[in-house]
């Protein structure tokens, strides 16, 4: 459903540098805007459950199995695996 709103311009210059920032659209930016005003999107929220999953014992299982082994970050194989998946998600060939 298509909803206008009517913004002072210079609002909608911060609103447009503040989507910018964030790498998203305008209308995203004031969609989760909305969400959080809601209550939907409580950051607060989302942290409790998931210290609650954390919690439970098939985290602490899994968390334990690399108590004192250093999981070395591979940029580059997580840059293709990256490059695949939006390439997938959008329809592209691997050039």
């Amino acid at each position: 459903m298509a909803v206008s709103v009517r913004m002072d311009p210079l609002m909608e210059k911060e609103l447009e540098l503040a989507a910018k920032r964030k790498g998203i659209t305008k209308s995203q930016f004031i969609i989760e805007a909305v969400e959080r005003a809601l209550g939907r999107k409580d950051p607060y929220a989302l942290m409790v459950q998931l210290k609650v999953e954390e919690a439970r014992a098939e985290y602490q299982a899994v968390s334990k199995a690399f108590d004192g082994v250093e999981q070395p970050y591979d940029s580059e194989a997580s840059r293709a695996a990256l490059v695949a998946k939006l390439r997938a998600k959008h329809g592209l060939s691997a050039d």
